[in-house]
C-alpha cells in the first residue's frame, strides 16, 4: 500500500479547464491512460477553474482560453497571483499574436495549439511539471518574430494584454467618459466599427456592460485623459 501511494505522489497532477464537454472529457481520458499524469478536476468556467486550483492542488492547470464566467487569461492570471507555485499550459485554437502575448503576460509555462497530437499534450504536462516553458517549435518561431518586431517596453506596460492596439484605444476612452460618437471621431472610424469592437471588448474582457467595463478599465488605469465621469 505504502509504495502503491508513493507512486500516485509521483504523478503529475493535472486540472483540465474547457467549456467544450466533448474535448474535455477527450482531454482527461488521454491523461488518464497516461502513467505519468493523475487528473483532480475537470472544470467547465474560468471560475470554476479558480475556485478548483484552491481545493485540488494541481501541478499543472491545462487552461482554455475563451470560457464563460472568466476567460483563461484572467483565471490564469488569478490562479498565478494566488497559488505561484501552479504551472499552467494555455490549451487553445487560437494562433494569434495577441493571445500567445497574452497568455506569457498573464504566467503561462506553455501554449499548445487543440489540434496537437497525444503526444505532443503529454510532452509539455511533462516538461512544465519539471519547470519548463515550452511553446513548441511553431510558438517558438512566432515569439521571436513577435518581439522582434514589437516595442517591449510599450507592450510590457499594456493592460488588457488580450486587447488589439485598436480595441485598448476604444476601451481607454470608453473610461474616460466618451460616447461612440466621441470615440468615432476621435479615431477617425464609423460608429458602427466603434459598436463591433466595444461588442468585441465585452467578450474578452466578460463584462455585460459599459458600467462594467468602464470600472474594469479604469481598475487598471484607463481613461485618465479627457475624463468625462
Amino acid at each position: 500500500m505504502q509504495r502503491k501511494q508513493a507512486h500516485m505522489d509521483e504523478r503529475i497532477r493535472v486540472l483540465v479547464a474547457d467549456d467544450h464537454t466533448l474535448f474535455r472529457d477527450g482531454l482527461v481520458a488521454l491523461l488518464e491512460d497516461d502513467p505519468h499524469t493523475e487528473v483532480v478536476g475537470d472544470a467547465r468556467t474560468g471560475l470554476e477553474a479558480v475556485q478548483q486550483a484552491h481545493t485540488t492542488s494541481p501541478t499543472i492547470i491545462l487552461m482554455d482560453i475563451m470560457m464563460p464566467e472568466m476567460n483563461g487569461i484572467e483565471a490564469t492570471r488569478r490562479i498565478r497571483s494566488e497559488l505561484p507555485d501552479i504551472h499552467i499550459v494555455m490549451l487553445t485554437m487560437l494562433e494569434d499574436d495577441d493571445s500567445l502575448f497574452a497568455a506569457m503576460c498573464a504566467g503561462a509555462r506553455g501554449y499548445i495549439l487543440k489540434g496537437a497530437d497525444k503526444e505532443d499534450v503529454l510532452r509539455t504536462v511533462q516538461s512544465v511539471a519539471k519547470g519548463e516553458a515550452l511553446f513548441g517549435p511553431a510558438m517558438a518561431r512566432r515569439l521571436s518574430s513577435f518581439f522582434q518586431h514589437a516595442d517591449r517596453r510599450g507592450m510590457s506596460m499594456a493592460p488588457f494584454p488580450e486587447l488589439t492596439d485598436r480595441e485598448r484605444e476604444v476601451l481607454d476612452r470608453l473610461a474616460a467618459g466618451h460616447d461612440n460618437t466621441r470615440i468615432a471621431h476621435d479615431l477617425f472610424i464609423s460608429t458602427k466599427t466603434v459598436s463591433n469592437h466595444i461588442s468585441n471588448i465585452f467578450t474578452k474582457l466578460e463584462v455585460t456592460n459599459r458600467a462594467q467595463a468602464i470600472v474594469t478599465a479604469r481598475d487598471r488605469g484607463l481613461g485618465q485623459g479627457d475624463r468625462i465621469a
